[in-house]
């Protein structure tokens, strides 16, 4: 599948190192802001091995149409900003290519146009794609859904100089129908970003934890999306939605082993 990516910032690059390592994909180009590294090879300014084009291009090199034109992709993954959308959203859709968004934070208007685009294209938005935390997610819908009356509490760990609670956390409150005051948040050195949350059962405790331990766990995700949204119909559709048929597991009974 060949892909382009928007936006080349600490988590474009892991991404993309990622990428240009997986047989699954072909990186065509990067587009960021700024024309610094116009040109520029990823692999080569990344110190990777790939034969993969990844040019580096800027936003006032080629409109978004040009770029899709000149140089086409399957899918578009955005890790740029809120912003971004409005460089290549129209043209993506135009063009039939899958749009993959890991924006955090999308005002209500952006995240509209994103519903409205869908009807034209593929388009997928996680807040946080690493196949972690959506997991995490699921599984605590789960839980919860099972025994409604446990006592929970979200904690999040990120580096010293975060002062913001984390989105993630947020939007894990929010699925538990928690308020947001409630997340509970720790700041040390350089943690890049753990989620866990407990459940407090009368007997027993169950922890779900994850931890981020470099930003190429986006990539990952990133994968594993674009995989699962081959041959998949226009509309919109979330992390969740391409991880639960996975939870359809076919059992046999009990998993415990006898003798």
């Amino acid at each position: 599948m060949n892909v382009g990516i928007i936006g080349f910032g600490k988590t474009g690059k892991a991404v993309a190192s990622v990428l240009l390592e997986s047989k699954k994909t072909k990186l065509q180009w990067v587009v960021r802001r700024s024309r610094l590294l116009e040109h520029r090879s990823v692999p080569e300014f990344l110190g990777v091995e790939s034969a993969e084009p990844g040019c580096i291009h800027s936003k006032e090199e080629f409109s978004a149409d040009e770029l899709f034109s000149r140089f086409p992709v399957d899918a578009v993954i955005d890790f740029s900003s809120e912003s971004g959308l409005e460089y290549y959203g129209d043209a993506a859709a135009d063009h039939g290519v899958t749009i993959v968004s890991a924006i955090s934070n999308y005002q209500k208007t952006t995240l509209r146009r994103l519903h409205k685009l869908s009807k034209r294209t593929v388009v997928m938005h996680s807040p946080n794609i690493t196949v972690g935390i959506n997991f995490l997610l699921i599984a605590a819908k789960i839980l919860k859904t099972i025994a409604p009356y446990t006592d929970i509490e979200v904690i999040e760990e990120h580096f010293k100089m975060k002062k913001e609670v984390s989105g993630t956390a947020k939007i894990i409150a929010r699925t538990l129908g928690m308020e947001v005051e409630s997340i509970k948040s720790v700041r040390a050195g350089g943690i890049i970003g753990v989620h866990e949350i407990l459940f407090g059962f009368p007997y027993q405790t169950v922890r779900l934890k994850h931890e981020s331990i470099t930003r190429e766990a986006f990539g990952n995700g990133i994968l594993f999306a674009v995989e699962n949204l081959k041959g998949k119909p226009k509309g919109f559709y979330s992390m969740e939605d391409l991880l639960l048929p996975y939870f359809k597991l076919q059992g046999s009974g009990s998993g415990w082993a006898e003798g």
